[in-house]
């Protein structure tokens, strides 16, 4: 066989071998896993953002919330941070109580709002529009970025920035204690796919989970629970991190929950806004 021979069949087999289908990854090849990975949003990803029309995009509860947040900052022009670089009390209530997003902590009337640090969609809103570049810390101050003004009325664009920011700038365990940083954020593409493929139904948040781990078992094998089994303890942070603190404040999911304490169930259902903005292509580009 010739040099050039050899050198063709090398490069089929390895083709071969990153386009076959693999049941764990619902179906997706290695060639498509990477792109779900790294490249989530981009041409060769099975994955892609669709374009809302206006009255959609103010259907996305985190959305409605920055704008308005935005929109305040360019009216007040600049905004006097605490000592420790948060929103004053005023602020912070003046953007929950416009009640785009509702806590359970305040609604249930376990605790009242004071500080920017008890509410993590006031707080969220703030991290996401410093990492996105919109706003801009002088002097203990706040206010809007030339970007910020420029995008404000484009939801189109801020949705993008934004979204972009929360999915590769901002840690998503931020909110919790689990100790493991990338369960959730690592191959969330690959939920949008399993929300594609099984949202329409009502499923149990383990439903996912189980799919999840099935796909990226290294996190089992490197986590060590403070509480329960590796298996749940790992569910649970995957469950509480993307569907609680990201995905339905994005309108993505609707959670219902049955049950109370320990034998609480959590229910997820993917939204019509989800099926709009998330366009999903089946793995029907591999090789079986």
């Amino acid at each position: 066989m010739e040099l050039d021979d050899i050198q063709k069949h090398i490069e089929q087999v390895i083709n071969e071998q990153n386009n076959r289908s693999i049941p764990e990854f619902e179906g997706y090849s290695p060639f498509d896993m990477h792109h779900i990975l790294h490249f989530t949003f981009e041409t060769n990803s099975p994955l892609s953002l669709r374009n809302l029309e206006d009255f959609e995009y103010e259907k996305i509860p985190m959305l409605n919330t920055i704008k308005y947040f935005l929109i305040l900052l360019k009216k007040e022009e600049e905004i006097k941070l605490t000592a420790k670089g948060f929103l004053p009390t005023k602020i912070v209530k003046e953007i929950y109580n416009q009640g785009f997003i509702k806590e359970y902590q305040f609604t249930s009337g376990i605790s009242k709002l004071y500080k920017e640090s008890e509410s993590v969609s006031v707080n969220l809103t703030r991290l996401l529009v410093e990492l996105a570049g919109l706003t801009k810390k002088r002097n203990g101050k706040i206010s809007l970025t030339k970007n910020g003004e420029k995008i404000l009325s484009n939801n189109k664009k801020l949705f993008g920035l934004i979204f972009k920011s929360l999915t590769t700038k901002f840690n998503w365990s931020y909110y919790d204690g689990y100790k493991d940083n990338q369960i959730g954020q690592f191959g969330f593409g690959f939920t949008f796919i399993l929300l594609s493929k099984y949202g329409n139904r009502k499923q149990m948040d383990s439903f996912y989970s189980e799919k999840y781990f099935k796909a990226f078992p290294q996190f089992l094998n490197e986590i060590k629970p403070s509480y329960g089994t590796v298996e749940s303890y790992a569910g649970n942070c995957y469950s509480y991190r993307t569907f609680e603190i990201i995905f339905e404040i994005f309108g993505l999911v609707k959670i219902e929950k049955e049950g109370k304490g320990f034998e609480q169930k959590m229910f997820i259902t993917k939204t019509e806004i989800f099926d709009r903005l998330i366009k999903v292509r089946p793995p029907n580009n591999v090789q079986k």
